[in-house]
């Protein structure tokens, strides 16, 4: 003899539950249907296309960020190299300083 079961209805994607109140679990799922996220196929396109110029921008930009990482490091390192060499003496270690 089946339990005692119910159909519940989620309110977010609409997908309907069957649970079964004495086992305390789901017996059987029902996908939602599937629902568009635009109406018109040229409205598609176009958000594809406004979607690939920006990844498009983004990785120029990345790019360009990459060529002059070099330049950064290097000054990084003649800046600590500088200051090196203006502090007198070996550099502190952590435990110099209890």
């Amino acid at each position: 003899m089946a339990g005692p079961s119910f159909t519940v209805e989620c309110p977010c994607c609409k997908a309907k539950l069957t649970l079964d109140a004495e086992l305390q679990a789901v017996i059987s799922h029902e996908a939602p249907p599937p629902t568009r996220s635009v109406d018109d196929l040229g409205a598609a396109f176009d958000k594809l296309r406004t979607k690939s110029a920006e990844r498009e921008e983004r990785f120029k930009e990345q790019l360009r960020a990459e060529g002059e990482k070099g330049k950064l490091l290097d000054r990084k390192f003649q800046e600590g190299l500088k200051k090196a060499k203006d502090t007198p003496g070996p550099p502190k270690r952590p435990f110099d300083y209890e």
